[in-house]
């Protein structure tokens, strides 16, 4: 069971929820000033290494269930859906309200689904709502469920506040030590749902063909929290090996990949859209390049929302359908990779799947994006 194969599965709908601040790189570089004055660090350094411009936040004491809620309502929406077919609902973010209950609990109780659901979290870094759009379709496959949702929201704010606020303290600090806090100031908010369900509830909605998963988790040290919180006060710290981070996860994904294609009958050059999970400029290239894949196929979201964990990649695929990137019999890889290290990749041929949610306005930003804005159902 190497692979998985699904007959009968779908995306019918997204949900997604942008937050309306924007932190751009350089006002991050400006709370930073005492650290810049006293290392002597170029301005333009953080955009300029990672490629992202602006991130967004959620207002101060946002949970992360609020979001959530939105975005899975707008997902069943999107797809129209009745809620009463509705049989799982997974959080599958970093962040969550709570460390008991499932933060799981209350989205299900504000969504107004019904009391036969499956109801849990799931985290697994940035490939947890890759992995209950997984479990989800297995259940689907099993004859458990009819359909389920999986929704998660990543909420910035505490762990850019708190990483500011560290390195303009630590005085020890040099140009050296300072790296592994990087990768921090790279991360954004949002939320983002996929409703996934049986082939008969939405016949024309994208399948989900093919699912693969890769682990190399000898490598687990390299990006973690310095502990395990939850809520809108937590104050997370991460300290995180980028260099060494992203050379081993993208030998992952070439691995978790190439036992995607041996194991199916599709080849490197049957792909015409690819989605990876957004780190920046840097890791996308290298990775796009050591796959044998070409960067003008893939989407993208990180110049104008960072590094959003586990909702990376399923916003990126709901940008791409909105902004007319992703259509209907696009052969398609999802191409996921998250500390740990592990990698979940999905392959389809793409169908009709809708997006609807809030934007915030992200999408109108044609200059970041260079793609028209989007018409949404």
């Amino acid at each position: 069971m190497r692979l998985m194969r699904f007959d009968d599965v779908v995306l019918a709908g997204i949900g997604v929820t942008i937050p309306e601040e924007m932190w751009s790189s350089e006002t991050i570089e400006q709370k930073l000033e005492p650290l810049y004055s006293r290392l002597r660090l170029p301005e333009g350094r953080l955009s300029l290494m990672s490629g992202i411009d602006q991130r967004r936040v959620w207002e101060p004491g946002t949970m992360p269930s609020g979001p959530s809620i939105r975005s899975g309502l707008a997902a069943i929406d999107a797809a129209s859906i009745d809620r009463g077919e509705v049989g799982a609902l997974i959080h599958a973010s970093v962040c969550r309200d709570f460390l008991e209950p499932a933060t799981a609990s209350r989205v299900h109780h504000e969504m107004g689904l019904r009391n036969d659901c499956w109801v849990y979290d799931v985290s697994n870094a940035c490939l947890g709502v890759l992995n209950g759009a997984v479990q989800i379709a297995g259940m689907i496959s099993a004859g458990m469920i009819r359909a389920g949702v999986v929704v998660g929201t990543e909420n910035s704010r505490p762990l850019l506040e708190a990483t500011i606020e560290s390195l303009n303290k630590d005085e020890s600090l040099t140009r050296k030590s300072v790296k592994p806090a990087f990768a921090s100031l790279t991360i954004g908010s949002g939320s983002c749902a996929w409703l996934v369900c049986h082939r008969d509830l939405c016949p024309d909605a994208t399948p989900i063909e093919f699912a693969i998963a890769e682990a190399n988790t000898s490598y687990h040290h390299l990006c973690r929290s310095n502990q395990d919180t939850a809520g809108a006060d937590m104050r997370p710290l991460m300290d995180t090996d980028s260099e060494t981070l992203m050379a081993e996860g993208i030998a992952t994904g070439v691995s978790a990949l190439d036992r995607l294609l041996a194991e199916t009958t599709w080849r490197r050059d049957s792909f015409d859209r690819t989605v990876c999970h957004q780190v920046g400029t840097r890791h996308r290239a290298a990775m796009l390049e050591a796959m044998g894949l070409p960067t003008e196929n893939d989407s993208i979201t990180y110049p104008v929302l960072g590094n959003t964990g586990s909702v990376a990649l399923p916003l990126s695929v709901a940008a791409a359908i909105a902004r007319g990137e992703l259509n209907a019999g696009d052969r398609t890889a999802l191409l996921g990779i998250g500390s740990g290290i592990n990698s979940v990749m999905i392959a389809s041929t793409w169908g009709r799947t809708a997006v609807a949610g809030d934007w915030s306005g992200l999408l109108d930003s044609t200059e970041d994006c260079r793609l028209p804005a989007p018409a949404l159902r």
